[in-house]
């Protein structure tokens, strides 16, 4: 390896274990970051802890990016691996009607895994859905990693569409039908705003139904069963969205 692929190895390795450190003081101070306690905590001088990450915030970006990278990805395996099961079916009418129900099969299991996801580092979901960071302003750099899973609802909702799953209701009107006319045409075009609300509000419905199990609201109410509550959220956002005609 020459002498330049050492340095970006190691460059990336340092940047890594930074973000690691980071992310334990997730666990204790939020998101309150000091790039001086990473670097203490790293038995390293604060000012070699800027060669990597030139400000808090910088540091704040990159497990932001991350943070719902690793997120999208869970979500975008699951949903690809229900569909998988679904379209390997035995052909014949039983495939047929198998591969009726791909969406909805992709789309619960997509929204389990986004559960699952945090469940598993509830620190990191704060983060990216959690009380705004004060004095922080995420950079464009956030945008595309920020729609990954609310893009993969996009596409199992088109998909169904496309295919005649959905069936066709009543157009909104409004205001915020013309938005979202916008949103249909830039990212799923000839899909009805109708169709890209309903994924939106299916989005909504997902990301505040972990943040309330994460965040305390299901206690003394929902305590044994959450995964069967989350499952009954989950097909009652897949009812308005059209993707079953039962709860």
């Amino acid at each position: 390896m020459s002498a330049s692929g050492v340095r970006a190895r190691v460059r990336a390795e340092m940047t890594d274990e930074i973000k690691a450190v980071a992310r334990r003081h997730l666990a204790t101070d939020g998101a309150n970051l000091s790039l001086r306690a990473v670097a203490r905590d790293m038995g390293m001088a604060s000012s070699a802890v800027y060669r990597y990450f030139a400000s808090r915030d910088e540091l704040l970006t990159a497990m932001i990016i991350d943070a719902y990278n690793s997120l999208g990805e869970a979500a975008e395996q699951a949903a690809q691996g229900a569909a998988g099961k679904a379209t390997g079916k035995e052909a014949g009418k039983e495939a047929a009607e198998q591969n009726g129900k791909t969406e909805l099969d992709r789309f619960l299991a997509a929204t389990h895994a986004v559960r699952e996801w945090a469940l598993a580092d509830p620190h990191q979901w704060a983060l990216i859905y959690g009380s705004p960071v004060p004095g922080y302003q995420a950079p464009q750099d956030t945008i595309g990693p920020a729609t990954r899973v609310i893009l993969l609802i996009a596409d199992i909702v088109k998909s169904a569409y496309d295919s005649g799953r959905i069936a066709e209701r009543p157009p909104i009107t409004g205001q915020f039908a013309e938005e979202l006319r916008v949103v249909a045409d830039n990212y799923a075009a000839g899909t009805p705003p109708r169709a890209v609300a309903a994924a939106l509000s299916a989005f909504l419905h997902l990301s505040g139904a972990v943040s309330s199990e994460l965040f305390g609201q299901l206690n003394k109410s929902v305590e044994e069963d959450r995964r069967g509550f989350f499952e009954f959220q989950m097909r009652g956002a897949a009812f308005l969205i059209g993707l079953t005609d039962n709860l």
